[in-house]
């Protein structure tokens, strides 16, 4: 189906591309204007965009119906600094509550529930309920456009962030992401939870370069078992293994023994065996399985 986004009407436009183009982290942003008055809303049009320095962008959207501009950006324009403060999912419905077009100068803390925390370097309040907060001052503000939508682009640098105890790990030397529970924004009414149900960890790439897919045996890059997720874990070494002549394991001797009069089921069970391997991220047994298990097929390729 051919979606021609310029065809549609904003909100229409708003739709396919936020279902779309998801999940997104949630900024969740205090400023303050010049007569002091604070504003609290969310922005999920939101990244971590350099390290050092330290700068973030969020995008306080023009009004997609009535084409105005958010009160977070008016305060921005008048005092340059927000202070960033991460959702969780024991505070997204207030989250949610906050974000309501009240009328400029109403203060959301108070409308939502929160309360406000006083700054190190800025003069926007922190979210107390949040984790995670962040100090940042303004470094620019960049229109993408005047019509309804558009993106108004807060590039802000991270003066300082403010971490609870109780999302760090062990050693309380970094947040573990398994305490934190970021909420991310989806399309429509939907969100999402990070927590350890979905949660999973990817080994970064070598520091030396993979193999890559296209330098596996041939059989196992056609295997029918095996992924697209699977073959690139196995070719992220930067040399195919040697088979380990000490390596023994009873469910391979079965599977020989087994199948031994049937080359193709052999080669799929010895794949499904492996896809287990590498589902428990046992990377280095799935090896030896293959290896060992097709008698050093990929002998010409070591």
């Amino acid at each position: 189906m051919l979606i021609n986004i310029q065809e549609l009407s904003g909100l229409e436009g708003q739709g396919w591309l936020q279902h779309a183009i998801a999940p997104r982290p949630i900024a969740f942003a205090g400023t303050i204007d010049a007569a002091g008055n604070v504003n609290l809303s969310p922005f999920s049009f939101f990244n971590l965009f350099s390290t050092n320095p330290a700068i973030v962008i969020f995008s306080p959207t023009r009004s997609v119906r009535e084409n105005k501009l958010k009160h977070t950006l008016l305060n921005l324009q008048e005092v340059p600094e927000v202070s960033i403060n991460i959702c969780t999912k024991a505070m997204v419905q207030q989250v949610s509550l906050s974000s309501c077009n009240f009328p400029k100068g109403v203060d959301e803390f108070e409308k939502a529930g929160f309360t406000k925390t006083n700054s190190t370097y800025i003069q926007p309040p922190l979210v107390k309920e949040s984790p995670i907060q962040m100090e940042c001052k303004v470094l620019e503000i960049k229109s993408l456009g005047e019509g309804p939508g558009a993106g108004q682009l807060v590039i802000a640098e991270v003066l300082c962030m403010h971490v609870a105890e109780n999302v760090l790990n062990n050693a309380g030397t970094m947040i573990d992401q398994r305490k934190v529970h970021h909420v991310a924004r989806l399309g429509g009414d939907w969100y999402a939870v990070i927590n350890e149900q979905n949660l999973f960890t990817v080994a970064k790439p070598n520091a030396h370069l993979g193999i890559g897919i296209d330098a596996l045996q041939e059989a196992i890059r056609n295997s029918r078992i095996l992924t697209g997720n699977h073959l690139a874990q196995l070719a992220n070494v930067s040399a195919i293994p040697n088979i380990d002549a000490a390596f023994d394991d009873a469910q391979l001797k079965h599977i020989m023994q087994y199948y031994a009069g049937s080359p193709t089921e052999l080669e799929e069970e010895l794949h499904r065996y492996a896809k287990q391997c590498i589902d428990a991220q046992q990377i280095e047994k799935a090896w030896q399985i293959l290896l060992t298990g097709t008698d050093g097929i990929f002998s010409d390729n070591q």
